[in-house]
């Protein structure tokens, strides 16, 4: 297939001008550029250890758990935890401030079941 995009629309399939798809790609980098700018590395690193770690722990993260994990220091990690939040992109938290899901996990029960390579089990936010 290629450099070809195509839109499905009821039994029909429609190609899409490369200029017009490229256009539409283009611009949404863009968009999704903009929004993710307020992430520093240390941003990156929390998200992506809240990732990894809520499959492993099965609960919910505190701030507390996640700056002792990362050796961070808990104001620092509660900064970033309200960033990440405020943005409704990355992650959610509790009432009590703890991280119940990281895109694309969660450890909350939903319909999705995914299971790891590692022998893991969880849900998919």
């Amino acid at each position: 297939m290629g450099d070809k995009a195509l839109l499905g629309f009821r039994r029909y399939i429609i190609p899409i001008p490369n200029p017009i798809w490229r256009a539409v790609v283009s611009k949404n980098a863009r968009k999704f550029e903009k929004e993710l700018s307020f992430m520093s590395e240390e941003h990156q690193l929390v998200r992506n250890y809240v990732v990894q770690a809520l499959p492993r722990v099965g609960k919910p993260l505190s701030a507390e758990y996640i700056a002792d994990k990362m050796n961070i220091h808990i104001d620092r990690v509660k900064v970033i935890l309200d960033d990440l939040e405020q943005h409704m992109t990355f992650l959610c938290r509790y009432g009590q401030g703890a991280v119940n899901w990281a895109y694309p996990v969660t450890v909350d029960q939903t319909p999705h079941c995914i299971a790891y390579s590692t022998g893991e089990k969880g849900y998919a936010a």
